[in-house]
């Protein structure tokens, strides 16, 4: 009886292996292909019915830059367009791409500040900074005056109402911006013994500046500098 059974079990054992045979191998069509490394599209990556494809981009405006065209607004609230402004910043923002007006005006603001409190207390260190040469000479010969009198000079911002861009051109490398100033002080000037000699402790005076400020766009330094003033009107 165990040779029966036995041979029962090895009928039965090579009838499966046949049926597996018959099977395995066999392709329905429906299998993934082989993955492969170096194809350009990953064959296993999941597809998505919510992706959108993005449009192909041809390949002669691919290599063909792009045209930058200048919006007549370019200078709003700084320069009317075809101006004589307008055309000095044109040329100054061709030649350095990172001029930024609006930043210009911010740090103008913050120079004319500057210059105007250091000249009043004589600071020379601080206008030698801000200063061309030909400027700080006649600002340090004032303070040296000022200071052979003995006369001293107080001065406070109440408010600087207004700097605005009056005149813009390139010359060679260099910048030359002209900002009016119009800002509302308090100054006075006073001798040894303390007495008011010039303007007042309690008056506020409206002043009205005209400085040009210029920079060398070859040069690493970013900062401007004051190379004329005029009183405005």
């Amino acid at each position: 009886m165990f040779d029966i059974y036995t041979i029962i079990f090895l009928a039965l054992a090579v009838f499966i292996f046949l049926r597996l045979r018959s099977v395995l191998g066999q392709r329905t069509g429906r299998e993934r292909p082989p993955y492969d490394p170096y194809s350009t599209r990953d064959a296993r990556a999941p597809t998505n019915d919510k992706v959108v494809a993005l449009p192909g981009r041809k390949t002669d405006a691919a290599a063909r830059p792009a045209e930058t065209v200048e919006p007549a607004d370019r200078w709003r609230g700084i320069a009317e367009h075809g101006t004589a402004v307008a055309k000095g910043l044109d040329a100054i923002a061709a030649a350095d791409p990172n001029f930024d007006a609006q930043h210009f005006i911010a740090g103008a603001r913050a120079a004319y500040e500057m210059i105007v409190n250091a000249f009043a207390a004589g600071d020379r260190r601080a206008l030698k900074g801000l200063l061309s040469r030909e400027v700080y000479d006649g600002f340090e010969a004032a303070i040296r005056e000022r200071e052979t009198k003995g006369e001293t000079v107080e001065s406070k911002f109440v408010s600087l109402d207004n700097a605005e861009i009056t005149g813009a051109e390139l010359r060679g490398n260099t910048a030359q911006i002209t900002v009016r100033f119009v800002s509302q002080l308090i100054s006075v000037t006073r001798d040894r013994a303390g007495n008011v000699v010039e303007g007042s402790p309690d008056k506020i005076t409206e002043v009205t500046d005209v400085w040009t400020f210029a920079r060398d766009l070859t040069s690493r330094d970013p900062n401007w500098k004051l190379v004329a003033t005029e009183a405005g009107q």
